[in-house]
């Protein structure tokens, strides 16, 4: 692999690897985004072209993808003197990256080969509009040397009439204390480099360079002390400390309030009734990362405004701040993944006022898809989240299972708010499994496993859907199918058996499904090497959306997803009721003992859960924030349930 596993993060030491390399990572504050294209050429220099985004900085037309983005290649450190003349012969001894990028360097200058030694830090500012890049030069060598650092200011004002707000002035400066010094040996001086956007609407201004690096520290901190995992595989392990900082992290401070956003260079100040509702919100009532927890609210607030008396759908999506939707693919099942990550949201708050406010957007979902059942008793739709990039027949199997889901979340809710109507929710719930089993249960391809619509005749990834929702009658024949060369790649799922396209997010649902179906090797296995991949190898350090299409962007959603692989799936980890969990562990046979710290899950305060192999069963046991714990027996495959 080419990177290695460091105290904080990953490190990349380059002379141990094949060179040139290069590579690209998103990382996100509230009201920027930027996608470092970085990397180190066959001599060992470092290359950097940053993409910045400024989902706040709105154009003309105000819709999905009207970000303010502008491409910046400058190498600031060309323009820095040593003793008169550029630093030269670059060599990079190290690359880091954990929430932000840091780059160790020697250089030499003049006809020297060294002498310098330069770190750059690079990341976005928390709060503010700017990208902060701080450079600290030190003299490495035994003689003095006069250090010339540059410093400018650079504006450019886009057109005024291609903004919402007007023109937007972009503004790249560098900054010093001291242009020019005499730096002895062992002695450093420091260069700031900040790239913002401002308007009339908006002008809050980045602090100094090192108050914007603790900013950031302190947010990156926030994001990963709370839901800890340990397990004995230190890979999968740092792969979750590092998902759970892209998927937090995307985050904008919208008109309507924190808007959590794919990103990508694409979705930005934007909800989607899958990538937020269905696959992060979930996770954020588990992460104790409070402004997580407020983008979730915006998000069903913004989508419970579009319920209805005529059960019109609602929009798949919901841009620019909330003023626009954007609904491109007709229903795509929207109100399934809606109902779903609503309900799982409310059980896992553990609050009952959020449950009560969510609630109706919830029932308003469930009915919606109850009167969307065709003759078969599943939901139709006109497509699903792939929107037609492949067949999706009227009625496909993601719809039906989301709903089922939901019905089964509505049904604990409803008991917890004692409205009444827990019995008839999980009877739905247990008609429409029948109904799901009837339909779609199928032979393809020589597997027993499920067509994923009438018609369909070639596996698809999305077959995993089912299990992953408590529905494992027909598992074997889905699991051989799932890891099958027809479906099964060195990258992950392909979306459907022949074609070359993957996405993330079907594999990550597929090894869930794989632990919640008692499949434990076959899905270890593959997610340790899925964990190195996204980790450690080429393209890293998170989950991404899609080959070929968007060249494998860090989407921010599907780091959400990766955790909830492990918690979810690993452990079982299922809120009941707004004070009760369940858990249901799946180990692998090599693991004696794992552990999720500073748990959020249906809690206002965090608790810790550690399992431990006794023998043929395990012991699990819950411990509070005061320090009290329960401990309960469980077999392979046994559930144990938790009051809060």
């Amino acid at each position: 692999m080419r990177w290695q596993i460091a105290d904080d993060g990953i490190t990349w030491t380059p002379a141990s690897t094949p060179l040139p390399h290069y590579d690209h990572i998103e990382m996100s504050g509230q009201q920027i985004s930027v996608v470092l294209r970085y990397g180190i050429d066959a001599n060992g220099a470092f290359q950097l072209e940053r993409s910045l985004i400024w989902p706040l900085m709105r154009t003309i037309p105000d819709n999905c993808h009207a970000a303010t983005m502008r491409r910046f290649p400058t190498d600031y450190l060309s323009q820095v003197m040593v003793d008169g003349r550029p630093m030269a012969h670059e060599q990079v001894k190290q690359i880091s990256l954990n929430g932000m990028m840091r780059v160790e360097s020697d250089y030499g200058y003049g006809s020297h080969e060294d002498g310098i030694q330069v770190t750059r830090t690079i990341f976005p500012s928390a709060t503010a509009p700017a990208l902060i890049e701080q450079y600290q030069i030190t003299n490495s060598g035994d003689k003095p040397i006069e250090l010339m650092l540059p410093m400018s200011v650079t504006q450019w004002l886009t057109p005024e009439e291609r903004g919402v707000d007007g023109a937007y002035q972009i503004t790249a400066s560098i900054l010093t204390e001291t242009p020019t010094s005499t730096l002895q040996p062992g002695e450093s001086a420091m260069m700031e480099v900040s790239i913002k956007a401002a308007s009339a609407k908006h002008q809050s201004e980045p602090a100094p360079a090192d108050k914007e690096l603790a900013q950031r520290q302190a947010m990156i901190s926030d994001i990963t002390n709370n839901l800890v995992l340990r397990t004995p595989n230190d890979t999968i392990s740092r792969a979750f400390h590092m998902a759970k900082i892209r998927a937090c992290e995307s985050i904008a401070m919208t008109e309507a309030g924190p808007m959590h956003s794919p990103g990508g260079e694409a979705y930005y100040a934007a909800i989607w009734a899958n990538d937020q509702a269905e696959y992060a919100n979930p996770f954020f009532a588990y992460c104790g990362y409070p402004l997580a927890n407020e983008s979730a609210m915006t998000s069903w607030r913004l989508f419970a405004g579009f319920m209805n008396d005529e059960y019109r759908p609602i929009p798949s999506s919901i841009v620019s701040e909330g003023r626009n939707i954007w609904n491109g693919a007709g229903d795509r099942g929207d109100a399934a993944m809606i109902a779903y990550g609503a309900g799982r949201y409310a059980l896992a708050t553990g609050d009952r006022a959020i449950a009560q406010e969510i609630m109706p957007l919830i029932e308003w979902c469930l009915e919606y898809c109850q009167r969307r059942l065709n003759d078969d008793g599943v939901v139709a739709s006109d497509c699903d989240e792939l929107e037609n990039r492949f067949p999706a027949g009227d009625a496909n199997l993601c719809t039906s299972s989301l709903y089922y889901d939901a019905l089964i979340s509505a049904s604990y809710l409803s008991k917890a708010l004692g409205q009444g109507r827990d019995k008839e929710y999980a009877s739905r719930a247990k008609t429409l499994k029948q109904n799901i089993l009837k339909h779609f249960s199928a032979d393809v391809e020589g597997y027993p496993t499920y067509r994923y619509y009438a018609g369909n005749d070639v596996l698809r990834s999305w077959i995993c859907i089912p299990m992953v929702m408590g529905i494992t009658d027909r598992c074997e024949g889905t699991i051989q199918a799932l890891l099958s060369p027809r479906l099964m790649s060195r990258d992950g799922l392909l979306t459907a058996a022949g074609s070359e396209t993957f996405w993330d997010r079907s594999t990550l649902y597929a090894l869930r499904g794989m632990y919640c179906a008692g499949a434990t090797k076959e899905a270890t296995d593959f997610l340790k090497h899925y964990s190195s991949m996204r980790l450690l190898g080429e393209h890293v350090p998170y989950p991404i959306e899609a080959w070929p299409e968007g060249n494998q962007r860090h989407l921010s959603a599907e780091s959400a997803l990766y955790c909830r692989v492990l918690t979810e799936g690993l452990l079982g980890l299922h809120p009941i009721g707004l004070n009760q969990i369940e858990l249901c562990p799946q180990l692998p046979d090599e693991w004696n003992e794992v552990a999720l710290e500073r748990v959020y899950a249906s809690s206002p305060t965090p608790y810790d859960i550690k399992v431990e192999r006794q023998g043929k069963k395990y012991a699990v046991t819950l411990t509070t924030s005061e320090g009290k714990s329960v401990t309960r027996k469980a077999s392979v495959g046994e559930k144990v349930k938790f009051t809060l």
